[in-house]
């Protein structure tokens, strides 16, 4: 989830989309068309994630990222192609660091054998990115269940919608009002850079450029941690292949440190710094330390319900895509 961008407004009207499509999603959606499905993909995620851990983040972010453009529905799988001449949100800038697709190919593969055209891809996401969170010792969350996959993906849409490392906080406050969440949701979403790793084209313009002159820092990064940055990690401006984490020294645990290092100034990104910038943010961020883990997992449950949520396709909208990659 290393990427955050976008401009937006017009909640009380996303609002009213988000409230229309509670009532068709479910808990245990498929208990009759296919019982043995969420079993089936949380038996295939506790077989695979604890030999590659660092997925469990990239699939969180997977969902994010899906989400954030046309809601929860799979858009962000689709192949762009050739006879169309289509771009996907695959190959948006956001989503050209996004891991994992082969993962969900290899869930969707398993349930397809045991039900065919009955579970979505998009469930598949949401339901993976739960359990394989869950997996590495971070929080549950409540998945229900009945969404429906999209059939069209466009790169300039991923590259408007899904809010940039490098975004302010109004940039920030819109774009999640875009999408009927609030400021308490940006901040425990954020929080889910406790796990995983980014490049350093992400952050690295606060090292460098800050100002569009080569040679300016970011003020608001913590002077000792840029350094480090700089010495051992991103060595260049040019550098596109380092991997930096986003939470030195505990990137692998679900915990609060995210949040105590953006209160020391030492938030990889920009989008991270913002949330100091805004009176409300940091208080809800300095609650957050001051409380305990177990309070942070059931406010992060609840942003996370919220999130999978997001314009969701029910009933007879979309349709059940056979290949997580292509429309039917």
């Amino acid at each position: 989830m290393a990427t955050f961008s976008s401009l937006g407004f017009l909640v009380l009207i996303f609002v009213g989309i988000l409230g229309s499509s509670h009532g068709q999603l479910q808990l245990n959606f498929y208990s009759k068309s296919c019982p043995k499905a969420e079993k089936i993909i949380q038996d295939y995620v506790q077989k695979h994630i604890p030999n590659a851990p660092s997925l469990a983040a990239a699939l969180l972010r997977m969902q994010f990222h899906d989400c954030f453009v046309r809601g929860c529905d799979a858009s962000v799988l689709l192949n762009s192609t050739k006879s169309t001449g289509n771009q996907t949100e695959k190959v948006a800038i956001p989503n050209q660091t996004l891991r994992g697709f082969s993962f969900i190919d290899g869930v969707k593969k398993i349930v397809e054998a045991e039900c065919p055209g009955v579970v979505s891809c998009a469930d598949i996401v949401a339901l993976v990115a739960r359990d394989s969170v869950v997996v590495t010792g971070g929080p549950y969350w409540k998945v229900p269940t009945g969404r429906r996959d999209g059939r069209i993906s466009n790169a300039s849409e991923a590259l408007t919608d899904i809010p940039a490392p490098t975004s302010n906080f109004t940039r920030l406050q819109s774009s999640f009002a875009k999408k009927g969440l609030d400021l308490k949701n940006l901040v425990l979403l954020s929080g889910a850079h406790t796990i995983g790793v980014s490049h350093c084209p992400s952050f690295s313009s606060r090292l460098y450029n800050f100002t569009g002159t080569f040679g300016t820092q970011d003020p608001s990064l913590d002077s000792e941690y840029a350094a480090n940055l700089k010495a051992k990690k991103c060595k260049s401006l040019n550098d596109n292949t380092t991997i930096v984490e986003m939470d030195p020294g505990s990137f692998r645990t679900f915990d609060l440190s995210y949040f105590k290092l953006v209160l020391k100034r030492r938030g990889l990104f920009q989008s991270d710094a913002a949330l100091t910038t805004s009176s409300t943010t940091k208080s809800y961020i300095n609650q957050l330390v001051q409380g305990s883990l177990k309070e942070f997992y059931a406010e992060f449950a609840k942003a996370m319900e919220k999130m999978g949520r997001i314009e969701v396709k029910t009933g007879s909208a979309g349709e059940i895509r056979k290949q997580c990659a292509v429309v039917n």
